[in-house]
């Protein structure tokens, strides 16, 4: 990329994900909503699927997953500096807010106006975590295939306890395996279209 066209570009991605941890409460999958807005529909770098897409990866690999998310869109529109300056940006907030707070949050917290403040932030991230899953659903499940796998990722982690970390391994096998499948599929058919095509002839 020209410096012309860099910096501009480097300053937009600063810019877009400080205003995402700015004002954005509730972690990453809180952040999706304000991202959707940002990335998809003001600056047009990404479509739905690929934030999906991003969300997926950030989830499934080491770290906090808004950061893995801003590292993949930085990257994807200026580069290695370009994920590492978005990557800035969406920790900036936090880092600023914790730096002045950090003295006089044990104190604070006592107050009930607080109190009663952070319970009214806790039912919006739960309201902002409903749309973002609603929003998951209708992008990612397709069929009822998709519909049973989600229920039974559901149970195992909510009932059975069982570590998000494998149920992303197992998904990841099944997807890898399902691939597999489909391309033997497609090779079959495509070796049985000119058999057909014979017989006719």
């Amino acid at each position: 990329m020209e410096k012309k066209k860099l910096l501009p570009t480097l300053f937009e991605l600063y810019a877009a994900f400080f205003r995402t941890g700015l004002f954005t409460f509730g972690g990453g999958l809180a952040m999706m909503p304000m991202l959707q807005k940002e990335l998809i529909e003001k600056k047009h770098w990404l479509t739905d699927e690929d934030l999906i897409d991003y969300y997926a990866i950030g989830q499934s690999t080491p770290g906090i997953i808004a950061v893995n998310v801003a590292t993949f869109v930085g990257y994807r529109q200026a580069g290695i500096l370009g994920g590492i300056i978005a990557t800035l940006g969406i920790i900036s907030p936090s880092i600023i807010i914790i730096t002045i707070l950090a003295g006089t949050i044990n104190s604070i917290s006592e107050y009930p106006k607080v109190q009663a403040a952070l319970k009214g932030i806790n039912v919006a991230v739960a309201a902002l975590l409903t749309t973002v899953i609603i929003k998951f659903a209708k992008k990612t499940i397709k069929n009822v295939w998709n519909v049973l796998f989600m229920l039974l990722a559901f149970a195992l982690i909510f009932f059975l306890k069982v570590s998000s970390f494998i149920i992303i391994l197992a998904a990841i096998a099944i997807g890898c395996l399902n691939v597999v499948r489909l391309q033997k599929k497609a090779a079959k058919m495509e070796q049985a279209a000119p058999s057909e095509q014979e017989e006719q002839q």
